[in-house]
């Protein structure tokens, strides 16, 4: 039987609407409930990144997380906000996936969030996808029926080999046919030459409240490799960094630290190589990454990251249309001086277009990133108050 730390490893994204079932399925899937921040738990929605990591057995063609037969696969679960204003979290959710679940409530249809968060994976350069038809148990037969057809149509033009499941996930319906689909996703291709490049997601402290001195964790870096291999004991470098404000000006310090451990999903490892969702311990005092604040950043051996920058050329595509809360409009071309939102790995960053040639821009940051040719950009403009994605490109 296969040893669970050699298992091939992949991220599946779980996206839709807000209420359409999403952290539910999770639940089912992976018997863990993601939402665990307490305001998210008090509002019934969840506002950062949840997590959660199983490994899928086959039991003669009934897939489980029983440990019932063999197991065949270990999937990272990634479940990202449904709101309409927490897209930005989504975006960086993405940029880990190696695959997604979308999930429509067959009550419900397909909404505006359903909508955007299929451009964002296509934005993403998401290209696995299994569509989950949820709470097929509120509706007859001829309602699912009719929902079945129409998620197929809206999935068709950008996702036409994408598999619709009808589920209930409140009664544990077709569980373990999301199961199966989840493993016969194709594993993407890992890069395991070059240096390290860890993009950062999350970052927090772990420590209790009266916790012996000696005892302490360092900050906590959690996130997705996507190319190279980290070690314990290894020197990095995490940029921007940290935020130092001089007179009435600030800059970006890039922090130095040492890795201390290293965990796969809820494994403990001593070298991370590229494929699923991990954590690193580092030796950063926990007050330096608590609450996220090092989210966005990017990490890998001292002196190997780019320098930072604050000019981009990007080749873009536009969506035909921008999908919101009201409906959509039709995307107009984007013109020299606007401001607009991108989304590089998992950095957010606002810019203002320089020039436009055909399609190409220029463009000038707020905010400095690590940038890497040929990296997927979200993009984003403010329509009504609300940053909607509009298309996508690529770093130049």
């Amino acid at each position: 039987m296969a040893n669970n730390n050699e298992l091939e490893e992949i991220n599946i994204g779980i996206v839709g609407h807000i209420d359409h079932g999403k952290t539910t399925l999770l639940q089912k899937l992976s018997g863990k409930w993601a939402s665990m921040h307490s305001e998210e738990l008090k509002r019934g929605i969840t506002i950062k990144l949840g997590y959660a990591d199983i490994v899928i057995y086959d039991d003669s063609g009934n897939y489980n997380i029983a440990k019932k037969g063999k197991p065949v696969r270990h999937v990272n679960f990634v479940d990202a906000p449904g709101h309409e204003m927490l897209m930005a979290t989504m975006l960086s959710g993405a940029a880990m996936m190696d695959g997604a679940v979308l999930v429509i409530a067959a009550n419900e249809g397909i909404k505006p969030q359903t909508r955007e968060h299929l451009m964002a994976l296509q934005a993403k350069g998401i290209k696995n996808l299994i569509v989950v038809q949820n709470k097929i148990d509120l509706v007859s037969k001829e309602q699912a029926l009719k929902s079945y057809q129409e998620i197929k149509q809206f999935v068709g033009s950008q996702f036409s080999n994408a598999e619709i499941i009808p589920v209930s996930a409140q009664q544990e319906v077709n569980i373990s046919e999301v199961l199966r689909a989840i493993v016969e996703i194709e594993i993407p291709k890992r890069n395991v030459s070059g240096e390290p490049v860890f993009i950062i997601a999350r970052s927090f402290d772990i420590n209790r409240p009266g916790a012996e001195p000696d005892k302490l964790k360092g900050t906590i870096l959690g996130g997705t490799l996507k190319q190279g291999t980290l070690k314990v004991g290894d020197e990095i470098e995490i940029k921007p960094g940290r935020i130092v404000k001089e007179a009435n000006q600030q800059r970006y310090e890039t922090i130095k630290t040492k890795v201390k451990t290293l965990f796969k999903g809820s494994n403990n490892v001593s070298e991370l190589t590229p494929g699923g969702s991990m954590s690193v311990e580092t030796e950063l005092d926990m007050a330096l990454g608590k609450a996220d604040l090092l989210a966005g950043n990017v990490a890998s051996r001292v002196g190997k990251l780019p320098e930072l920058t604050t000019a981009l050329k990007v080749k873009f595509t536009l969506f035909p249309e921008i999908y919101g809360a009201s409906g959509h409009i039709k995307t107009e071309n984007i013109k020299p001086s606007e401001m607009l939102m991108l989304s590089v790995c998992t950095s957010i960053t606002g810019g203002v277009v320089k020039t436009i040639r055909g399609n190409e821009m220029d463009i000038n940051l707020k905010v400095p990133i690590v940038a890497f040719k040929k990296d997927n950009v979200g993009i984003a403009r403010n329509v009504a108050g609300h940053w909607r994605l509009i298309g996508y490109g690529e770093i130049l």
